[in-house]
């Protein structure tokens, strides 16, 4: 079997090689299915999207070749018509959905409709995930639920490939580590046909890299990287471990590590951003490293180190023992962990702010509670020196470092006076020194339903990498608003009576001066 292995991929690559040349040549010369410049490419002049068409008709080839030799030479079949049935028909139809896509365009729903056709007969086939052993244990699916996880597991793979289709060589490179893998696999489950299909589909990638690495001359287009795609969705079927543990999940999914990485972080990001989900863009994991200032040669070889690591850890689990389980689960978390930090990804950032407000809640609840008490406390004051002492006593157990309340007091009252009104309170060593304490100020117009404007709140906090853990519209809706009805009803009791004189507290001292008449 070693020396049909070798002869295979030889003779795999020798056809794409030829196959590639050839379609290029042919598209060049007649103008087919060349690709423009978009907004979110990164090529400048038109390149010829036929790269799945050479990849396609060499797999072909070589499939048709084989099939041919095992019925007219009379060998032992290596492999059956029934394997060749059901994998690569219905790797046809995604091929040819693809095809119609690089030379006129298809929607995003024609394109997932025709996916999900052709993963109709694998299942019918006997191609399918049956359990998520992680999740059910040694339970199987019912049918129903069987039938909607491989569908899902194909249109997720098929996908995942076209997505990282971005730069010169990333895709085809992307998928022969995981391919490798998949031969790998068939191997050692003792699925042979699988392993030669695998290998065949090995030597085609190789001999199409020839010409789509950086400067590529040809592009993999919709036509490669969905049948690709779809083809190592259902050699991982294929080639499924029985055995009820985590791992049967695991080998597969890590094999696909960077596609299936790409996958979630367009999903994550696009639904937090607002945006379509299957709207393309200039936001995926190569444009982000091209930003970061890397050559599209660089961030190609990056991205195969990636691909190349999780085919590695992949085949590792392949005879988990001893610590082995639990280191490569480890170094893959840690890795995604840190390229996501260095992507600088915003919506990361946010999904990080939102996670330590979690871990944050218990004092953010505390800090809520002081503004809706001196809310309603606020509520019954009856003079300016209640005010300020449930002001004080609020700010004293919320995330703010110091306030102040500048009174002011509508023309025509009778008691403008009051604009001389002004009070302070602050932590000790907050604004001692302003140049050398950086801070910031929240300012609130306290201003009535009756539109009278009685002053100004001001909060002021320190600046600091940490997040406000406070409901802010607490502050500036709610106490906002019976802050300036507490004024206007002080200030309508106190018509007529004298001058109130006001200093305010003395700076970095964590207590207040009273007001005095």
């Amino acid at each position: 079997m070693a020396l049909t292995y070798c002869l295979t991929f030889v003779v795999s690559l020798l056809a794409g090689l030829v196959v590639t040349r050839q379609v290029r040549n042919f598209a060049v010369r007649y103008g087919v299915a060349l690709s423009d410049a978009r907004d979110r490419d990164v090529h400048a002049l038109p390149v010829p999207r036929l790269g799945g068409a050479a990849i396609f008709l060499a797999f072909a080839l070589m499939v048709v070749g084989v099939a041919a030799i095992q019925r007219f030479a009379h060998l032992p079949e290596i492999v059956p018509i029934d394997v060749i049935l059901r994998i690569v028909f219905p790797a046809g139809l995604v091929f040819a959905l693809g095809l119609y896509d690089d030379l006129f365009s298809a929607s995003p729903w024609l394109k997932l409709g025709v996916q999900a056709l052709a993963a109709v007969p694998v299942y019918l086939s006997g191609l399918r995930v049956v359990s998520i052993p992680v999740l059910t244990g040694h339970h199987d699916f019912n049918a129903a639920v069987s039938f909607a996880a491989t569908v899902l597991w194909i249109l997720l793979i098929t996908n995942a490939f076209n997505l990282v289709d971005g730069l010169d060589g990333l895709a085809a490179g992307s998928a022969l580590f995981s391919t490798l893998i998949m031969f790998v696999m068939a191997l050692v489950n003792g699925h042979t046909g699988v392993a030669v299909l695998a290998l065949t589909l090995v030597g085609a990638i190789t001999g199409f890299l020839r010409f789509n690495f950086s400067p590529a001359t040809i592009f993999l287009g919709d036509s490669g990287s969905l049948f690709i795609g779809f083809l190592l969705s259902v050699f991982a079927l294929a080639t499924q471990s029985k055995s009820s543990t985590m791992l049967a999940v695991a080998i597969p999914v890590l094999s696909f590590g960077l596609p299936i990485m790409e996958t979630g972080l367009s999903v994550v990001r696009r639904f937090l951003s607002g945006q379509p989900l299957f709207r393309a863009d200039r936001n995926h994991i190569h444009h982000k490293l091209l930003e970061r200032g890397f050559t599209q040669r660089e961030a190609v070889l990056i991205l195969y180190f990636v691909s190349g690591a999780c085919a590695l850890l992949s085949a590792l689990l392949l005879y988990p023992g001893g610590p082995t389980v639990g280191v490569v689960f480890f170094v893959v978390g840690g890795g995604i962990w840190i390229g996501v930090q260095h992507l600088r990804y915003p919506e990361m950032f946010e999904l990080g702010r939102v996670a330590r407000r979690t871990i944050q809640q218990k004092q953010v609840i505390i800090n809520n509670l002081a503004i809706r008490r001196a809310t309603q406390q606020i509520g019954s004051v009856e003079n300016i020196e209640q005010l300020y002492g449930v002001l004080r006593e609020a700010f004293q157990h919320n995330a703010f470092d110091g306030f102040e309340l500048r009174p002011a007091v509508p023309k025509g009252t009778g008691l403008a006076w009051r604009n001389e009104l002004f009070y302070r309170w602050e932590r000790p060593q907050v604004l001692r020194n302003i140049a050398e304490n950086s801070h910031w100020a929240m300012a609130l117009e306290l201003v009535t339903e009756s539109g009278k404007s009685f002053g100004e709140f001001v909060a002021y906090r320190r600046s600091q990498p940490e997040s406000l853990p406070l409901d802010i519209n607490l502050v500036i809706d709610e106490f906002q608003r019976e802050l300036g009805h507490a004024l206007e009803r002080i200030y309508a009791a106190e018509a007529g009576s004298p001058p109130l004189r006001v200093r305010a507290a003395a700076v970095g001292d964590d207590t207040d001066l009273p007001a005095t008449r």
